[in-house]
């Protein structure tokens, strides 16, 4: 093992979208959680200035001024601690994600990580994890926000697919999303390679 990994909590936890970003397979990773940390919808993505950008798909000539993501905040209690999965990676990888999470700061996790289940170990060095930078930082969403209902589903089925108690974990420690979730198409696209298309 490379002895670094990744907390994936939101759309990392898709094997296939981690692929898409890593260019290689992802195979099945061992479930954490984070603790002293939360996970909410507080990261915000500017729909009209960013390098991607939505239309409604009832209404193509409709774009929304803002998207909500998911985010993970310091703080929070221990039944607050998001669950998610750990990716092992090299270094090379690592800046692969950095690319990708252009709107999240990279921070060093490790004393975090907690087992999901008693008694398991984490056997990684160092564990990161992405949280949002300042000025994509949303502690209210903004007037018009949404979310996509692409990024929603994939992240809900992605913990199904490790399970339904993991499932259930997701929902409970992250609460429905607080705006309106659409159906979108893309209409722009200036997309860094390895970066999600579907939102």
């Amino acid at each position: 093992m490379s002895g670094l990994a990744v907390f994936g909590y939101a759309s990392l936890v898709s094997r296939a979208s981690a692929a898409e970003t890593l260019s290689r397979p992802v195979g099945p990773c061992p479930v954490a959680r984070l603790t002293g940390w939360r996970r909410r919808w507080s990261l915000v993505r500017d729909n009209h200035r960013a390098e991607k950008t939505f239309a409604r798909a009832d209404d193509p000539d409709s774009l929304p001024p803002f998207m909500l993501g998911l985010n993970i905040e310091p703080r929070g209690d221990a039944a607050e601690a998001p669950n998610g999965v750990l990716i092992e990676l090299t270094e090379a990888e690592l800046e692969r994600l950095d690319l990708r999470e252009i709107r999240y700061d990279r921070v060093d996790v490790t004393e975090s990580i907690a087992p999901v289940d008693p008694g398991a170990e984490i056997a990684f060095d160092k564990v990161v994890a992405f949280t949002a930078k300042p000025e994509n930082f949303a502690p209210e969403p903004p007037d018009g926000a949404v979310v996509l209902a692409n990024y929603a589903t994939t992240i809900e089925a992605a913990f199904a697919e490790l399970g339904e108690d993991q499932r259930h974990l997701y929902l409970q420690t992250t609460g429905p999303p607080p705006v309106e979730v659409i159906d979108a198409i893309l209409v722009r696209d200036r997309i860094p390679p390895g970066n999600p298309r579907a939102w």
